[in-house]
């Protein structure tokens, strides 16, 4: 099977409250997701009607087990999903919407984790070169042997050696725990930036990447790094994209949030459907918008993740244009004495 996105990275099992609204010490019970932001993408896409695969590693043990099997229900490709040393982690999460807090607690990430130890040698690279769009993160590359893995994987696919319609994806998702400075962090970048198409990160992660500076500023040294398509997350004022010749910012979808954590994998999802339908960006990106909205309005992270129906719906409703119809009611002819 030739995949339309591939992923490569982190997989868990989420622990989240059902206790809304108060911290970990006082919840009383929990529900268990599959979770992990590479394989939440995936997922994500697959929900618009993608086929995607991951490239990662489990516990040999029964979350390992219940991974595959969420994988198998969200029909996402496990082939390249393997047990490796060490116990599938667990993340905990507390939900506090009022106080915009989702605090993340990793388990059986330290020292290492299954999924960091996918090793170059194990890769399929042919599966890789021929999948349609390609995504990392920037946090596998924060140890051996997954670093290598990483490197291998995308000097596989150089950027030069890409069809028409095909994409490789940094989620530049920097998370301060796993490393031991930003620098080392800048370091790794560097070396996948060559390799890479689109970049995704918000204010934080694309300083880590590229530096300090504005929004515009830090797009245009992604830009010059040789990336073709800068996402820059704005928070309150909605997501930017940068090429040589547009900019394009979509305004926030303002929903009642319940938990913010899978939003940003159900953007990048959702970005990578629109990528392969080959709409206008800013169509992509005022899709991904609202699939990332929705989300955010829902307990889960994979389980919550939308449908086309779903995520045209809200567009709709807020008067946002709707990918393929607009333009297509823009184009249609106007008859006699109807008023449009």
């Amino acid at each position: 099977m030739t995949h339309e996105l591939l992923t490569i990275g982190r997989i868990s099992v989420d622990i989240y409250p059902n206790d809304i609204g108060v911290g970990l010490e006082d919840v009383s019970s929990f529900g268990k997701y599959l979770g992990g932001s590479p394989s939440n993408v995936a997922v994500a896409a697959a929900r618009h009607g993608r086929r995607t695969g991951v490239i990662t590693r489990t516990g040999d043990d029964p979350f390992g087990s219940f991974l595959h099997r969420e994988l198998h229900k969200f029909n996402v490709d496990d082939s390249f999903v393997t047990p490796a040393a060490g116990q599938t982690p667990a993340t905990f999460c507390a939900i506090k919407p009022a106080t915009d807090e989702f605090p993340l607690y990793f388990y059986g990430r330290f020292p290492t984790a299954p999924d960091l130890q996918i090793k170059a040698e194990e890769l399929d690279l042919e599966a890789i070169r021929e999948a349609g769009i390609f995504w990392s993160t920037v946090t596998g590359l924060c140890q051996e042997p997954s670093r290598s893995a990483h490197i291998a994987a995308h000097e596989a696919r150089p950027r030069t050696g890409l069809k028409d319609g095909q994409f490789t994806i940094l989620d530049l998702d920097y998370r301060p725990m796993f490393w031991a400075s930003e620098a080392e962090a800048r370091a790794e970048v560097a070396k996948i930036l060559p390799h890479v198409t689109v970049a995704i990160g918000n204010d934080k992660e694309c300083a880590v990447a590229v530096g300090e500076g504005t929004p515009d500023e830090q797009a245009d040294r992604l830009l010059a790094a040789g990336v073709e398509i800068a996402v820059v997350k704005l928070g309150p004022e909605g997501v930017m994209a940068k090429t040589r010749t547009e900019r394009m910012v979509s305004a926030p979808v303002p929903v009642e949030t319940v938990n913010g954590l899978g939003a940003g994998d159900s953007f990048g999802g959702a970005f990578v459907h629109g990528l392969l339908s080959g709409w206008p960006l800013s169509e992509v990106l005022d899709y991904a918008n609202a699939a990332g909205a929705i989300v955010a309005s829902r307990l889960s992270c994979a389980d919550a993740m939308p449908t086309p129906d779903e995520v045209t719906s809200l567009l709709a409703e807020r008067g946002r244009p709707v990918p393929g119809v607009s333009a297509t009611l823009a184009a249609a002819p106007v008859e006699e004495g109807a008023v449009r």
